[in-house]
């Protein structure tokens, strides 16, 4: 008997809990809901989707397929480019279109800087000490100061050069030795290119490329562990694992062991890997090894308020950043070209007509329209980042015309925005000639053609090396063999989570161009 209670009492908890909510929210309906509520009364709110199941759910059910910006870019065709959602206790805006978008990201930014991050995000991105995903403030000025002064900024990307074409020729060199190797068996696109652009994302963030790396903690580790540890692993965490209490904050009590050990795991092997990268390479500088020009160099030379831990984050995010998004839009932007045989062609005789037998280079890009609009076309259908993360209104404010009270979250989808069929004609197709439609001046390089890189104060900070190297990567690989799809391949375009990486990598079949 008592066992049969012991086994029923957390049934009972749990059906208590339920009913206790349920009351509580038709009483707050009752009573007219919060006092921000009651003072908005009078003005016009957005629009609220129909909420299924139970009310204390919310619209969490309708985010049930796990691509929530897929899912709130089809709620704006029925309820407009900017409505209201509840997930679990959270009242939620989210903005669908580029203009709205824009105002809150521009004209409305000093009311919404604080970004509201799950717990999970959080302890990905070292408790907020990146410049991506850290609140708008003296931290944030500070280290993308120093971002753009090492990293990203136009001397910085002018010494950074050697790298980038080093990173073209070593991955054309691999994609010729498969060629040579494996014949006509096709080819595992990210397999290639992650491992060639994370040697780039080494050598700008320590000054090298490591093929192995010594770390107290877990041993000597090769360099596709390395990149399991300090991207993969921290990607998928970010992406795939949802804590509950960060939408259900009376759910907070329920542990989740394995979720958090999962964490936690993945945080402190990471520690462990950024720390030993970075000591080795400070050794090695106080050994009177030149440590070239790097971002950690800087650093340590520079950044004599950060602490040691804002160091580390700072470092690992250029090699994240310069790793992880661009690799995103050159595998689609390649995806879609081989399922696309005649813009593929197009954009080889492009190439040909300027370079002629000459190896594409950076120094091209201006020349070469469809090549940019290719890039670009890819980037609004595929944005590496489809969802700004959620940021906190601070006032009452006026946003697409409706009344947006203070403590509101605001999601800026900009996978809906580049999906907006008021300002794309049949926006799902992937089409690079809407963005040589004559309308406007060949800009290139034009950051905001598209929401993908954001806009304003909080725009990008690598956008600008993000667009040359996947263009030139596109342009050289297009220019040096001729690619085609597996039967079926064309069909596979599920992604991951909330990002669009794809769910499984392109396997295409490649062929030597004559040059």
């Amino acid at each position: 008997m008592s066992t049969a209670i012991a086994m029923a009492a957390p049934a009972v908890v749990l059906g208590g809990l339920l009913l206790w909510l349920i009351n509580w929210y038709f009483h707050e309906q009752k009573s007219g809901g919060s006092a921000v509520q009651k003072k908005s009364r009078g003005s016009q709110l957005p629009p609220v989707p129909e909420v299924p199941g139970l009310p204390v759910i919310g619209n969490a059910l309708q985010l049930r397929e796990g691509t929530p910006h897929m899912t709130f870019a089809k709620l704006a065709k029925k309820y407009g480019p900017i409505f209201s959602i509840r997930v679990g206790s959270k009242p939620i805006i989210v903005v669908n279109s580029e203009d709205i978008a824009k105002e809150a990201m521009v004209t409305r930014f000093s009311s919404i800087t604080r970004k509201n991050l799950s717990k999970t995000l959080s302890r990905a991105a070292f408790d907020r000490k990146m410049v991506a995903l850290c609140d708008y403030g003296d931290f944030h000025k500070t280290a993308k100061r120093h971002l753009t002064h090492n990293v990203v900024g136009p001397n910085a990307q002018k010494q950074h050069r050697v790298h980038r074409d080093t990173l073209m020729d070593d991955v054309v060199k691999d994609f010729h030795a498969h060629v040579k190797n494996h014949g006509l068996q096709p080819v595992n696109f990210r397999d290639i290119y992650s491992s060639d652009i994370f040697g780039l994302a080494l050598k700008e963030a320590i000054g090298r490329d490591v093929e192995y790396i010594n770390v107290e903690e877990l041993g000597r580790i090769s360099r596709p562990e390395i990149l399991k540890i300090l991207l993969t692993d921290p990607v998928e965490i970010a992406l795939q694992y949802v804590d509950l209490g960060d939408y259900f904050p009376y759910l907070k009590w329920i542990p989740q062991k394995n979720f958090e050990r999962k964490v936690e795991k993945m945080y402190s092997r990471r520690l462990a890997v950024m720390k030993a990268l970075i000591k080795e390479q400070t050794k090695r500088a106080a050994s009177g090894e030149e440590m070239n020009n790097c971002y950690l160099k800087y650093l340590l030379a520079e950044g004599k308020t950060l602490t040691e831990k804002e160091i580390t984050s700072l470092v690992w995010e250029v090699i994240i950043e310069s790793s992880d998004t661009t690799m995103i839009t050159t595998e689609w932007a390649l995806f879609e070209l081989a399922k696309n045989p005649k813009i593929q062609e197009r954009l080889c005789e492009e190439i040909r007509s300027i370079c002629g037998s000459d190896k594409v280079t950076e120094d091209n890009l201006c020349q070469l329209p469809f090549l940019d609009a290719v890039f670009h076309e890819t980037l609004r259908k595929y944005p590496a980042l489809p969802m700004v993360p959620l940021r906190y209104v601070n006032e009452d404010i006026k946003l697409g015309g409706y009344y947006i009270p203070a403590g509101s979250e605001i999601a800026i989808n900009l996978y809906g925005c580049n999906m907006n069929e008021k300002q794309w004609e049949r926006p799902d197709e992937w089409n690079p000639d809407r963005f040589l439609d004559g309308k406007k001046e060949y800009v290139p390089n034009d950051l905001y053609k598209t929401m993908a890189f954001g806009a304003g104060k909080r725009l990008c900070a690598g956008s600008q090396q993000g667009v040359v190297v996947g263009s030139t990567t596109i342009g050289r690989l297009v220019q040096e063999f001729e690619w085609r799809l597996e039967n079926g391949e064309e069909k596979d375009v599920d992604i991951i989570g909330i990002a669009t990486m794809k769910l499984r990598p392109m396997h295409a079949v490649i062929r030597p161009r004559n040059l």
